[in-house]
């Protein structure tokens, strides 16, 4: 009936997270293959593809009756790399199954992209997410909170309350009513790094192959996210033009430092920056309104 047994070896490997025809391809795999020891695994380049997929694509399953093979952030495959896929892509051998994951197809190259079959998956309704958080036993502002940070994912939503993600959110409000209250924003960077590394070191311990910079700068990215809209929240309680323009300037100031992010900026440059300019955008007002989490 396609579901699995739960008690076979082949179940039984795979639950383990061992299974030996099925294969998670990332771009920290290069620490294994990388001799030199000088890459910093920015892109998925040949030196992973070859001896994690394309040689044992080739070979016949050891376990099961076929293999899986799964590319995570395929769009991080140099042309080199996704050139050198291409007969394995349009000739697996028996029982192959290639799974390419990504975000952004069209960095794929047509050649890729014409050998594969495209399969699309939106994103759920905040509401779905909310109610199976509350099914859960999460409250029901915590589960909404991690519903509209999880763009859609409910995996992503349940990982970021495992991992503390939405708790953290009380005490970044509280870093962020200082500084606009004319506080400095030493603290407020400081309290991002430390929360960043924190959730890097939870990352690592779940994933050992996990980089611990990329989880870095993953939560950051989330954390800015998470203040953006903590700030949206205040602006809808503002009836003062002042204060609304000082959120305003503070909310421009995030999704700057979102960008920069993007763009692989220097992490410390990136919140020195943003500490500027949310200082600047106190001196004009202050507003003492908060959003609970909490409830």
């Amino acid at each position: 009936d396609g579901e699995p047994c739960g008690t076979c070896e082949s179940c039984r490997v795979f639950a383990a997270g061992t299974h030996p025809d099925y294969h998670v391809i990332t771009k920290e795999l290069i620490r294994f293959h990388d001799k030199t020891g000088k890459s910093k695994g920015i892109d998925l380049s040949i030196h992973v593809l070859r001896p994690e997929l394309i040689e044992p694509a080739g070979r016949k399953a050891a376990l099961g009756r076929g293999k899986v093979f799964i590319i995570e952030q395929a769009e991080l495959m140099n042309a080199q790399a996704q050139n050198s896929i291409l007969k394995t892509l349009e000739e697996p051998a028996g029982r192959t199954l290639i799974i390419l994951l990504t975000d952004q197809p069209g960095v794929l190259l047509p050649t890729v992209r014409s050998r594969c079959q495209t399969i699309r998956f939106t994103a759920l309704p905040i509401e779905r997410i909310t109610n199976e958080l509350i099914k859960r036993g999460h409250a029901p502002a915590i589960a909404h909170n991690a519903a509209e940070l999880s763009e859609g994912s409910l995996g992503e939503a349940i990982r970021w309350l495992e991992d503390g993600i939405i708790a953290s959110a009380l005490d970044l409000t509280t870093q962020l009513n200082a500084v606009l209250a004319g506080g400095p924003a030493t603290e407020l960077g400081d309290w991002f790094k430390k929360s960043a590394d924190d959730y890097a070191e939870k990352q690592l311990a779940r994933d050992e192959l996990s980089s611990k910079d990329q989880a870095a700068r993953q939560a950051n990215a989330l954390y800015l996210r998470l203040a953006a809209n903590y700030l949206r929240k205040r602006l809808a309680m503002v009836d003062d033009a002042d204060h609304g323009e000082s959120i305003c300037a503070a909310i421009d100031a995030i999704v700057r430092a979102e960008t920069f992010l993007d763009g692989n900026v220097n992490v410390a440059l990136v919140f020195q920056q943003l500490g500027i300019a949310l200082e600047k955008s106190s001196r004009d007002a202050r507003v003492e309104e908060t959003c609970d989490y909490s409830k």
